[in-house]
């Protein structure tokens, strides 16, 4: 009896700690819309073993329309999400301290698509689409600094309206609905087009936050996932078909309804969206001066009641 319960002892001295460390390296990534190419570093991280290979067991969970990405990481089901600078500045102004481990946008991909070839900049008082999920605040400023007056209409995820004339113009992301509307015949020309990273307002989206008190608890976990990540947007930029064939079961696993086509459209502009203007290189940083300039911007336009610094947002 008393070898029994030895061994029984030495079994769970070996096992805890196993169990243990494998909750350690559990990690939940939620991006914040569903299975797209927009995500595809991410994806090719996975499915190729780089999460693995950097010790983390991680599971990619999309949001669901009652569960946004956001509301996931305030309720510490997901570790990380993807989320706009702008973005990440209101939530922090907010009251959620939040810090950037992995930044891999380096330019704005936000347009003004407007109907019938009119100017953008000549529709004072325009009802123009806007995303129902947000990633307007520089839209928002722009309009307001060039006293455009524009009446903004939500939508929840695609262009009908705009089709359908109800609306003067729409917001678009240059790697998706500006596709979609490319796919459904419309004509795009030098008018009818307004490129926010064109007009001085080149101001970065998509990076990876955490909850920093998340941060602060596993700084080594941030590190792994943020270089296996990057490992993961590298590779995608090396081979691009075969991240399409990745990003084609993820699409396929979360009924998304898209074709290859527009995918591979949207992961050659996300990936040239990656490479700074300046340097020509991959760079997956924030850069100071973006951050003081949205924050600037923000706050004169009344998105922000307080400045948002760089040394808020990065990790340490």
């Amino acid at each position: 009896m008393k070898e029994k319960l030895l061994i029984l002892s030495l079994l769970l001295t070996v096992c805890l700690p196993i169990a243990a460390q494998q909750a350690n390296n559990k990690f939940v990534f939620t991006p914040q819309w569903t299975a797209h190419a927009q995500f595809a570093g991410y994806y090719v991280a996975k499915e190729k073993g780089f999460y693995k290979q950097a010790g983390l067991d991680v599971d990619i969970i999309h949001p669901s329309v009652s569960q946004t990405a956001m509301n996931r990481l305030q309720n510490r089901e997901s570790q990380a999400t993807t989320l706009q600078l702008c973005q990440a500045m209101e939530i922090i102004d907010n009251g959620i301290s939040l810090v950037n481990i992995l930044q891999t946008s380096m330019n704005n991909g936000t347009v003004i698509v407007s109907r019938r070839d009119k100017d953008p900049l000549t529709q004072r008082g325009a009802r123009v689409g806007m995303w129902h999920a947000g990633f307007s605040q520089i839209p928002i400023c722009m309009s307001k600094k060039e006293r455009l007056n524009y009446k903004w209409i939500r939508f929840t995820s695609n262009v009908d309206l705009f089709l359908k004339g109800a609306i003067d113009g729409t917001l678009a992301m240059s790697y998706n609905e500006y596709y979609q509307l490319m796919q459904m015949g419309f004509t795009f020309t030098e008018k009818n087009v307004y490129r926010f990273c064109d007009h001085g307002y080149n101001i970065q989206e998509d990076g990876v936050y955490m909850r920093r008190d998340y941060y602060e608890a596993h700084k080594d976990q941030a590190r792994k996932f943020a270089q296996a990540s990057k490992k993961g947007w590298e590779w995608a930029a090396e081979h691009q078909e075969e991240t399409l064939d990745i990003v084609m079961k993820y699409v396929r696993e979360n009924h998304i309804t898209t074709n290859r086509v527009l995918q591979r459209l949207m992961l050659k502009e996300v990936l040239r969206l990656q490479v700074d203007q300046k340097s020509k290189k991959r760079e997956y940083r924030l850069r100071p001066d973006m951050v003081k300039f949205a924050s600037k911007l923000m706050k004169e336009c009344q998105l922000l009641k307080n400045e948002v610094t760089y040394n808020q947002l990065i990790a340490d």
